[in-house]
């Protein structure tokens, strides 16, 4: 567990006082959500909310979603993506960092055009595996249940990227790793995203 500090930011009100909030709370209110860490349910209903209350704010507006997620639960992952596809507003994805295994579909949900990947990330198609905890009659269970999962990526994967299954079910199981560039020519983003050079001043 990370002992990093949540920063906090302090802005000023029309009012001319003031206001303490939290760095992702600040994001937040610029319609960007940040995806930091493997999602499990937390992160998920957390996101989910998030996505949830911009849609209701602006319907119109577009949200900004980054993600560097080293993977999680898929099914907490699908509960993030069925958000993103069901609201009015376009989102805007962007990969930064890396982003390992169920969470690639995130990156690939985003609105056609909008789907962004950062110079140096690392994008990789990772098979899903089951918990190997518990009794034998759960573990039966959870296998089938990730194969139940595992088809269900594989089939939004092909038709976000428009590869052929067998060729997306092909590069999860060999764990598929690709940089900024192969990951647009795969059809996860449709462009790599370079900083713009910053303005000297004088």
């Amino acid at each position: 567990m990370s002992s990093y500090t949540i920063p906090n930011v302090i802005e000023r009100t029309a009012f001319g006082s003031e206001r303490t909030a939290d760095i992702f709370s600040r994001l937040l209110s610029d319609r960007i959500i940040y995806i930091g860490t493997p999602i499990d349910d937390g992160v998920a209903n957390t996101v989910v909310a998030e996505v949830l209350h911009l849609e209701n704010e602006s319907p119109d507006m577009p949200i900004q979603i980054y993600i560097n997620s080293a993977g999680g639960d898929a099914q907490a992952v699908m509960a993030i993506y069925d958000a993103l596809t069901y609201v009015q507003p376009d989102v805007i994805t962007f990969a930064l960092g890396e982003v390992v295994a169920a969470p690639v579909i995130l990156l690939a949900a985003g609105t056609a055009g909008m789907r962004n990947v950062l110079p140096h990330a690392r994008i990789v198609l990772h098979p899903l595996e089951a918990s190997g905890r518990g009794a034998v009659p759960d573990l039966i269970l959870a296998t089938e249940e990730v194969e139940r999962i595992r088809r269900n990526l594989e089939q939004l994967l092909s038709e976000h990227t428009g590869k052929d299954l067998s060729r997306v079910r092909r590069d999860l199981e060999r764990e598929t790793v690709l940089d900024a560039r192969a990951a647009v020519d795969y059809g996860l983003a449709d462009q790599v995203l370079v900083t713009r050079p910053r303005t000297r001043h004088h």
